[in-house]
């Protein structure tokens, strides 16, 4: 029998993460499915200072938890409650953390079907403005006593469930607790929808905060399975619980393949910068090849580090190759080495500064830094990767021109070209850096006969 009761669960902590916070209270209220049949609440000494905000918030301090017991000594009792049990709580995956890490630590180990009273009202009584449990106890009529502490929400939750429970026609909550519903493992905040029309195909998706601005944006050969996966596990960790529970939206954009999803992924964090994509910083290229004008009129050429807010004509990952190439540069257009500016190298080599003594005629000079940097410019290869589209009726195409991104799209199977660089009219264009290169480069290298070069369409 104890199978198909319910613990409504409710607590108070120190922090919004389980593994740095503490449980500072805690309310079981056993549902048999129709009646309440048993209570427990203790407040509980978390053996850390409360802060001030969270004192704030539920008005417990230090003083009132400090004969209270310390977690380890109710864990069996907390266990004996809730152990093979229907686990409930208003953000049932908060509430469900917590006391899932802290019996561990106490030393048992415990797992239940979790029930999500904010998912089940969302479903049984759409079109509310809100959600929040002291909203929905305003608008569906009930009684809150005791606001942000354990007892009172616990025993609103419970009214809650109840009242969910005759409302239900549809068997909602049946459907909810089976072991393969989704839901249940779903962010709070994300509406079920947002994750039910993701595709079993490649592209990227987006994670929007409540204010819909962007929070991750993520790649994937297969959209459904690769978002399921962020939700899945255990983690306590404070970073993933606050990603959790800053999702409200999901969005996505199919992509023919797994490269065009790698160079959308990539172009749309440079481009958005969210707020929880970190692993691409590592490939940020740290130097950059410079050009400016002084106002005696001469150009000149330099390596510096990079910046998002400079446009610079080529990056690199380390100093040292932009040093190589600025060298050879200036040796092969004759450009005098007082208008290099070769970084911290410089300093360390001792270069001379640039005097007015003996200096090139203007013109000259500068007309062979353009030179130089034409030649940069046209020395790079200029290529199309044409492969499967999203459909039959369509093939893809990524553009590289002068060795630089130039973006990506779709061409009608049916469209012919006169030659393969009218390519750049059908695609989106997107802004190059060296990681999108680097990923093309890959590519190519592994599927040669995938890319085709200008005047060469009738050997594809």
């Amino acid at each position: 029998m104890k199978k198909n009761q319910y613990a409504i669960v409710d607590i108070e902590t120190t922090g919004g993460n389980a593994s740095g916070s503490r449980i500072t209270e805690i309310a079981i209220i056993i549902h048999d499915g129709q009646k309440i049949i048993d209570r427990f609440e203790t407040l509980v000494n978390p053996e850390k200072e409360i802060p001030v905000p969270i004192f704030a918030l539920t008005g417990i301090n230090n003083e009132m938890v400090r004969h209270a017991p310390i977690f380890d000594d109710i864990a069996e009792q907390v266990h004996g409650l809730l152990n093979e049990r229907i686990f409930v709580a208003h953000n049932v995956n908060f509430d469900y953390s917590f006391v899932r890490h802290q019996l561990e630590q106490a030393g048992f180990k415990w797992t239940a079907r979790k029930l999500c009273t904010v998912r089940a009202a969302r479903k049984i009584k759409p079109g509310l403005a809100s959600y929040s449990l002291g909203n929905l106890c305003r608008s569906l009529d009930i009684p809150l006593e005791n606001r942000h502490r354990a007892g009172g929400d616990a025993e609103a939750t419970a009214v809650l469930f109840s009242r969910l429970m005759e409302w239900d026609n549809d068997g909602i909550l049946a459907q909810m607790l089976k072991k393969t519903a989704q839901d249940q493992r779903l962010p709070p905040n994300l509406p079920p929808q947002d994750f039910e029309q993701l595709p079993d195909k490649p592209g990227v998706y987006y994670f929007y905060n409540e204010a819909r601005k962007v929070i991750y944006v993520g790649k994937a050969i297969n959209l459904k399975k690769r978002v399921a996966s962020h939700f899945s596990g255990h983690n306590v960790k404070p970073q993933r619980q606050h990603f959790l529970r800053e999702i409200h939206g999901i969005s996505f954009e199919v992509c023919a393949t797994e490269l065009m999803a790698l160079l959308l992924e990539c172009a749309e964090i440079k481009k958005l910068w969210p707020a929880y994509n970190t692993a691409l910083k590592r490939f940020e290229s740290k130097f950059g090849l410079y050009e400016y004008e002084a106002r005696n009129g001469y150009r000149y050429l330099a390596i510096g580090k990079a910046s998002k807010f400079q446009r610079c004509i080529e990056t690199f990952n380390a100093e040292y190759d932009g040093i190589h190439l600025l060298r050879n540069l200036a040796e092969q257009f004759e450009i005098d080495h007082r208008f290099c500016q070769y970084g911290r190298a410089q300093q360390a080599e001792g270069l001379p500064r640039t005097s007015r003594d003996n200096l090139p005629d203007l013109e000259q000079h500068n007309l062979q830094v353009a030179h130089a940097l034409d030649f940069l410019s046209k020395n790079r290869p200029s290529f199309a990767i044409i492969d499967k589209g999203r459909n039959d009726d369509e093939r893809s195409c990524i553009w590289v021109e002068n060795g630089h991104f130039y973006g990506m799209g779709y061409i009608a199977s049916e469209v012919g070209l006169a030659d393969i660089s009218e390519i750049r009219d059908y695609v989106t264009a997107y802004r190059s850096n060296p990681y999108i290169m680097q990923l093309i480069q890959a590519f190519t290298q592994k599927y040669p006969r995938k890319v085709i070069y200008p005047q060469s369409l009738s050997a594809s």
